[in-house]
């Protein structure tokens, strides 16, 4: 299997986060060509941290990538004050 696309999207838009702690995380699509199926993911890529330590990356199904960016959406408004318990945060989660 090669790799067929790598490239960040040219979709004008920036494609990685940079954290306060210094972490790059990138986000890009990665399409994998295979002679009887190609192959989509949506790559996350989590750069090496201030002192050097490795990072680490996962490749997403379309699915997964809505998943996890749901949950993510849900965890910043609980960060940003939202006041829900854990078991209705969990409920929600599992709900969709």
């Amino acid at each position: 299997m090669a790799t067929a696309d790598r490239d960040w999207p040219a979709t004008g838009e920036d494609s990685c986060v940079v954290t306060t702690c210094g972490r790059r995380i990138g986000v890009r699509r990665l399409q994998l060509a295979s002679a009887e199926r190609p192959i989509s993911r949506v790559a996350l890529d989590v750069g090496r941290d201030q002192g050097g330590e490795p990072g680490v990356w996962a490749a997403l199904t379309a699915d997964e990538a809505r998943d996890l960016a749901r949950l993510l959406l849900l965890h910043a408004g609980l960060a940003e004050g939202g006041n829900e318990p854990f078991q209705a945060t969990r409920e929600a989660t599992s709900a969709a």
